[in-house]
C-alpha cells in the first residue's frame, strides 16, 4: 500500500491544522492508521492511531485533548485534526499502515510509511 500524507504547512501557536493521509494500492485488506513525528534532532516518536473500524483510537499524553485522529474508509483516508498548535508540535509527521489488528504506537509494529509533510508552529 502507498501512502500520501498531506496538509502541513505554517500556523501561528494557538490554530489549526488538519493533516490527511490517502492509501492507494491494496486499500481492501483492514490497516490501523497511525500518525508519528520528528522534530529536528530528536527521534521518530508516536502521536495517534486509529483501528480499521474507527472504534479504537490513541494518543501520546502531549496532544490528547487537541488532535483527534479519524477516518473515511470509503475514502481510504485517515486524518489528524489538531488544535491549540504549540511550538514544540514543529515536525516532519509521517502516517504510517499496519496490517494488523492492534493499534500500535511503536513505529516497529507498522509496515508501510507515507513520505511525511512538514508542520512548523511559529510562537
Amino acid at each position: 500500500v502507498q501512502l500520501q500524507a498531506s496538509g502541513g504547512g505554517l500556523v501561528q501557536a494557538g490554530g489549526s491544522l488538519r493533516l490527511s493521509c490517502a492509501a492507494s494500492g491494496r486499500t481492501s485488506r483492514s490497516y490501523a492508521m497511525g500518525w508519528f513525528r520528528q522534530a529536528p534532532g530528536k527521534e521518530r516518536e508516536f502521536v495517534a492511531a486509529i483501528s480499521w473500524s474507527g472504534g479504537s483510537t490513541r494518543y501520546t499524553d502531549s496532544v490528547k485533548g487537541r488532535f483527534t485522529i479519524s477516518r473515511d474508509n470509503a475514502k481510504n483516508t485517515v486524518y489528524l485534526q489538531m488544535n491549540s498548535l504549540k511550538p514544540e508540535d514543529t515536525a516532519v509527521y509521517y502516517c504510517a499502515a499496519d496490517e494488523g489488528v492492534r493499534v500500535g504506537v511503536r513505529d516497529y509494529e507498522y509496515d508501510y510509511w507515507g513520505q511525511g509533510t512538514q508542520v512548523t508552529v511559529s510562537s
